[in-house]
């Protein structure tokens, strides 16, 4: 049975000071069990901690600070060193200021905790702990904390951000977290550089305009094409550091990754193989029927009278079936004897054509042929220039390969071997 003693209303995670079997008891929350749910520490106190807790809150928090680590080590399952943390509680709650500050200097802290709660930054980083904490608030600035701990691994990286880049980083909401998806978000961006920051953003736009980043169904149904990723954030790139020479790198790459990201979502809605293929009236007009199988068994037919172009249905059939051990893809035209084969684990393809059709019972005699691929750009174009005109249409798209030791050659001298 617990009973509370202490707590700072709306506090959050504050420590709590409680009673239980006849004791004091400083209680918090860290980490988090096999389950996910937060684990709750205990330390037991006496009545001259709870009252300096109670009444100086900065020292309140370089406890919670000093203690955190402890409550990290046990992590799901372990016990708090109770010793260790017992330990903590004369120097930090009751030693003079210039030994609290000498012990900060010895032991691992929470530094976020402090710095959410208003620790004074400067302060802080001159190992004045207790004074950077005159201005402690109960209540908590999350974003000051994480902006604090992203400014700290810039730092270990050697980055230094000016005041536009930094800018240029809230504007994207990366400034915090450089992995997030990038947003335009002007609200967070000082109106004083506002204009800036958009001046930034209008380069790029100009140097993606008319870009496109389509998907790559070779890993699934969302999955953007990463040379067409590349190329656009180079385009990008370029312009950016061409007209702004200055900015830091991080500030460039996060502009290029907004442009991407805003290019790709575009294009999902407008799949080339449809546009393209729909827009060219010769298109597959003279082919009827293809069939599409995969390595795994699987077989789809497209008809010309269906609702969907030969390649758009194709690249469905991809995006649906393709898989780490499913690589292997054709599309054949039984009617004219002929087909390409796509070897997406080795960046080729093989087209097929029957050099003698099978005659009283015989077999067929195939003649296969090579040709190494450069990303999902160039399996478009030739599925696309296959699907239009056959094998035949595939003549300007070489060279091929029919010696299969020659080719591998090929794929060796590619890949550096």
């Amino acid at each position: 049975m617990r009973d509370v003693v202490f707590t700072r209303l709306g506090n959050g995670w504050i420590p709590d000071v409680v009673r239980s079997d006849g004791g004091l008891k400083l209680m918090l929350a860290a980490g988090a069990d096999a389950n996910h749910e937060p684990r709750v520490f205990t330390v037991p106190i006496s009545e001259a901690h709870l009252a300096v807790i109670r009444e100086d809150l900065a020292r309140h928090l370089l406890l919670w600070s000093a203690v955190l680590p402890l409550c990290d080590a046990a992590g799901s399952r372990g016990q708090l060193d109770e010793n260790a943390a017992a330990a903590l509680l004369d120097p930090v709650l009751l030693s003079p200021p210039a030994e609290v500050d000498a012990l900060f200097r010895r032991i691992r802290w929470d530094r976020s905790r402090l710095v959410a709660h208003g620790a004074d930054l400067d302060l802080l980083e001159r190992g004045r702990v207790c004074e950077a904490m005159r201005a402690a608030t109960e209540g908590a600035d999350e974003k000051r904390a994480q902006e604090h701990a992203a400014d700290r691994r810039r730092a270990e990286r050697g980055v230094v951000l000016g005041p536009l880049d930094a800018q240029i980083l809230r504007y994207t909401g990366q400034y915090r977290h450089g992995a997030t998806i990038p947003r335009r978000l002007p609200d967070d961006v000082d109106p004083a550089l506002l204009p800036q920051v958009m001046r930034v953003i209008a380069t790029a736009e100009q140097a993606c305009a008319g870009m496109r980043i389509g998907l790559d169904p070779r890993r699934g149904n969302r999955a953007t094409d990463k040379g067409d990723w590349d190329r656009t954030a180079a385009a990008v790139d370029a312009a950016v550091r061409r007209a702004y020479p200055g900015l830091a790198a991080d500030a460039v790459r996060t502009v290029s990754f907004l442009m991407c990201s805003e290019v790709a979502e575009r294009s999902r809605s407008t799949p080339v193989e449809d546009d393209d293929e729909a827009a060219d009236v010769g298109g597959s007009a003279g082919k009827t029927a293809l069939s599409f199988t995969d390595d795994k068994g699987g077989e789809v037919t497209w008809l010309r009278d269906g609702p969907r172009t030969a390649s758009a249905e194709f690249w469905a059939f991809v995006a649906d079936r393709s898989a780490a051990d499913n690589e292997v893809f054709t599309i054949e035209d039984e009617e004219m004897g002929e087909g390409i084969q796509l070897h997406f684990y080795a960046d080729s393809i093989a087209r097929i054509t029957t050099a003698r059709p099978g005659e009283a019972g015989s077999d067929p005699q195939y003649r296969v042929e090579y040709r190494l691929v450069d990303g999902m750009g160039g399996y478009r174009d030739l599925v696309r220039a296959f699907v239009r005109g056959g094998c035949a249409a595939l003549d300007r798209h070489g060279p091929w390969m029919s010696d299969v030791a020659e080719f591998e050659r090929a794929r060796g001298r590619r890949h550096g071997r």
